[in-house]
């Protein structure tokens, strides 16, 4: 985990409540990215409740400053 940068949701980058792009940020990788994968993988497993870890990251995840 990289101390410098912690996790958190981004006030920028933000489709509905910042999830995606905070991860993105913390990975260094590009948001877009990140939205694709996780969509993907929440369609195609069924062993991957995609919605219900997106609420409880959006619950758990602080909002940056």
């Amino acid at each position: 985990m990289n101390t410098a940068n912690p996790l958190h949701r981004s006030p920028t980058n933000r489709m509905i409540a910042g999830v995606c792009g905070g991860l993105a940020e913390w990975l260094g990788w590009d948001p877009t990215l990140v939205r694709v994968l996780y969509v993907a993988l929440s369609v195609l497993s069924a062993a991957f409740p995609g919605m219900l870890v997106y609420i409880i990251l959006w619950i758990v995840m602080p909002l940056s400053d």
